[in-house]
């Protein structure tokens, strides 16, 4: 891997360069996104099927497009056992950590006759988007379904592409039906989000899309936002280890290597004090790459996206870290808790040698649906958060209103709202004629 020294020309570099990878800059797709969305909300499913027999299988139709109980059996009968029952271990995690997200509707009154709370509603429908290619995802299957469910969620519809014999992977299904998936849709890329996001003869439409696809999802998603709500438009995968020189320089390689195997925009960093550390892991990597069945992939992606940086201090790498605002972020230092204080910005933060980046993308619990391409300076994990949404509650008697009104429309008079002073005004019309 190249070993650049950190200063703030090597910096604003690496920024530009990262940025790259952002949906943002693949403009020369926005308008073939944007041509799918029009055709599948104005021509619904004849569009849907016409796109999905291009794409994915020939054989789509209105009678198939969901999938059945008699495959879902087939998928039960066909998945490893063992794989079985390891996602059904990761999902007791994934349930208990999430539960712990649950919010409630509040209600605060007072003496005087006022009531102020808030009140929480799970959306009435959401989509989930579980992306297909380059390799199979039942762990995303699980991050995204179950924060729906635990919200409260009514109806959650899964997309997902199927392959040229019009069968889903056993294990997504199996992983869609032990989540709780209300229905799986066999419709991927651009245009199984603009069915979702506005409905068609066979898809219902639904109030909120979530989860990670390639750049025609993320800019159909992008293009679908205000219609329906989105989890955030998500980029490429990322890690960042952040570690001194006490760290073991073969685990800081094979957890960078572990997200440079997703896809050639993928992005691999190691941010470190010690220019020892730097030659270790970058000896430690190459000799990793030799051996691992992605090899192509992975060797693309840390030509264009990998780096190790080299820091002057620590102070100086903390800084640098929150400016990238990775999507994964390990600390491999003396003390990683000391220093996860110092971090404002990363999706998810991995404390110590043994919290390697796999063991959020399948097991802990949390969501490893996560920002990317430095959004995480705005941006959260998916959540329970994701599928509810707030109404403010305001009560006032007579009597609360009453010694608050004049100033009420005093305000309102300031901003020439006069209609606004009027409708608290009214109410108090016969003290004014008493008067």
């Amino acid at each position: 891997m190249r070993t650049v020294r950190l200063d703030e020309a090597s910096k604003k570099d690496l920024l530009d360069t990262l940025l790259k990878r952002s949906p943002n800059n693949y403009e020369q797709y926005s308008d073939t996104v944007a041509k799918i969305v029009e055709q599948v909300r104005t021509e619904g499913d004849r569009a849907l099927f016409e796109l999905t027999r291009k794409f994915d299988w020939e054989g789509i139709s209105a009678a198939n497009i969901q999938v059945t109980e008699e495959e879902f059996q087939e998928a039960y009968e066909k998945i490893d056992e063992r794989l079985l029952v390891t996602i059904r271990k990761s999902l007791k995690n994934i349930r208990a950590y999430h539960e712990k997200q649950k919010q409630y509707s509040w209600f605060d009154s007072t003496p005087q006759g006022t009531l102020l709370g808030q009140k929480v509603t799970p959306l009435r429908a959401a989509g989930v988007y579980v992306p297909g290619g380059k390799a199979v995802y039942p762990s995303s299957v699980l991050m995204n379904i179950v924060p729906a469910k635990i919200a409260g969620v009514e109806q959650v519809i899964m997309a997902t592409p199927c392959g040229r014999d019009g069968k889903v992977n056993p294990a997504v299904l199996c992983a869609a039906r032990e989540a709780g998936a209300d229905a799986v849709y066999k419709m991927g890329g651009a245009q199984a989000i603009a069915a979702m996001a506005f409905g068609t003869e066979s898809i219902p439409r639904v109030d909120k899309i979530t989860g990670p696809g390639n750049i025609f999802v993320a800019l159909a998603k992008k293009a679908v936002s205000g219609y329906v709500g989105i989890d955030s438009i998500a980029g490429p995968s990322e890690i960042l280890v952040l570690a001194d020189e006490g760290a073991n320089p073969r685990y800081v390689a094979a957890d960078l290597l572990s997200q440079a195997e997703h896809d050639e925009l993928a992005s691999a960093i190691l941010v470190t004090t010690s220019p020892e550390l730097a030659r270790r892991v970058s000896e430690e990597v190459d000799g990793f790459v030799e051996k691992l069945s992605r090899r192509e992939i992975i060797q693309k992606s840390l030509d264009n996206y990998g780096w190790i940086l080299l820091a002057d201090s620590m102070e100086d790498a903390v800084e640098t870290v929150n400016l990238i605002a990775s999507e994964h972020l390990e600390i491999v230092t003396r003390n990683p808790f000391e220093v996860m204080m110092k971090i404002r910005n990363a999706g998810a933060i991995f404390l110590g040698e043994y919290s390697s980046e796999p063991l959020g993308d399948y097991f802990a619990g949390p969501n490893h649906i996560l920002p990317t391409n430095g959004t995480a300076k705005f941006f959260s994990p998916v959540s329970v958060d994701d599928f509810v949404k707030k109404s403010s509650i305001i009560y006032y008697s007579r009597e609360a209103l009453e010694s608050v009104h004049g100033d009420i429309e005093y305000f309102a008079e300031q901003e020439q709202l006069t209609a606004h002073a009027n409708s608290v005004r009214v109410r108090f019309e016969d003290q004014e004629q008493e008067g």
